[in-house]
């Protein structure tokens, strides 16, 4: 009996495709970044089972391509780049990889929260200019992060991950979820406010939510204005939780004391985005889960939905459960 086709839109880590060897016939795109559009289309007529990630957009356009298709196990806790309800109507699962990447992205976050108080980058490029003469009172100074207050917007497994490093700073947490997480409150000692009231009382606000309808632009003028002249911003999660503009007026005008940036609006973020040009505004690009425990585990995890999907089983991480008939 021949294997389900697959096609994985991504050079996953070995031990992925080690799953994949043997129970599905798939080809892969070996290169960095996602396949050119006309390429993947042309490559989905006869496939069954797609691996995507970030960089490649599951829309109707894609589905119709793929008249074939069974599931999309993205690559990714979120899954923003699916049609969700695309796929839902065609009966075709959906599955993200949560849990294996929790750890890696608390780190990275706070690892944004360390170094936008404490003006790292900006240091080091000070330092290595040859500008550092003589040491001050007030060379470099920054923000305290020890006993500082934190708000976590999105009390998921991430969110709470950040919390729990920041009890090791001895920082006030407070969270806004659209759920209490009464067991979290407890073991945390963290506090539930509405978000408006997060934003006023927090040194640093930490966003850990999905990005639907109701998150896009999350963080706007109103709510940048509403936070500390000193307090910093940290987006680990998606960039358009995010309004840009207003977010280089909050840091350039000085609404905010700063912000740390994993993602952006449109990755990988154009040379010419202003807030590039920012000393405050502490960069990097979309690495929050590169760690190799959390990669060899996205490999893992989504390689494993594929397959179950593909043998009729149900996946482990399944997104849309209302499509399993099972």
């Amino acid at each position: 009996m021949p294997l389900p086709k697959a096609y994985v839109c991504l050079p996953i880590q070995e031990v992925g495709l080690k799953i994949l060897r043997g129970a599905v016939d798939f080809k892969i795109w070996e290169k960095e970044g996602a396949p050119p559009r006309d390429e993947l289309l042309k490559n989905l007529k006869d496939v069954e089972g797609l691996l995507s990630g970030l960089p490649v957009r599951v829309d109707e356009e894609l589905l119709n391509a793929a008249p074939k298709l069974k599931v999309v196990s993205n690559y990714a806790v979120g899954y923003d780049n699916i049609d969700v309800a695309a796929a839902t109507r065609r009966g075709i699962c959906v599955t993200n990889t949560p849990e294996v990447l929790t750890q890696a992205t608390a780190d990275l976050t706070f690892a944004l929260i360390l170094a936008s108080a404490r003006r790292i980058v900006e240091a080091s490029a000070f330092l290595r200019s040859g500008d550092w003469k003589v040491w001050g009172p007030e060379l470099l100074v920054g923000v305290d992060v020890s006993g500082a207050s934190i708000g976590v917007v999105g009390f998921g497994q991430i969110g709470q991950a950040v919390a729990r490093r920041a009890k090791g700073f001895d920082m006030n947490v407070f969270y806004f979820d659209t759920a209490r997480k009464p067991e979290a409150e407890a073991s945390l000692g963290a506090k539930h406010l509405p978000l408006e009231e997060l934003l006023r009382e927090s040194d640093f606000v930490t966003l850990h939510c999905l990005l639907n309808d109701q998150t896009r632009n999350l963080i706007g003028e109103k709510e940048l204005r509403s936070m500390k002249k000193t307090a910093i911003l940290i987006n680990a999660a998606r960039g358009p939780l995010v309004d840009q503009a207003a977010l280089f007026r909050a840091c350039s005008e000085k609404w905010i004391g700063g912000a740390g940036l994993d993602v952006f609006v449109k990755e990988p973020v154009p040379l010419d985005e202003p807030l590039l040009t920012l000393p405050n505004v502490t960069t990097v690009p979309h690495i929050g889960s590169a760690g190799r425990v959390s990669r060899n585990g996205m490999a893992t995890r989504s390689a494993e939905n594929l397959v179950a999907a593909l043998q009729g089983k149900r996946p482990r991480d399944l997104v849309n459960g209302e499509v399993w008939k099972g």
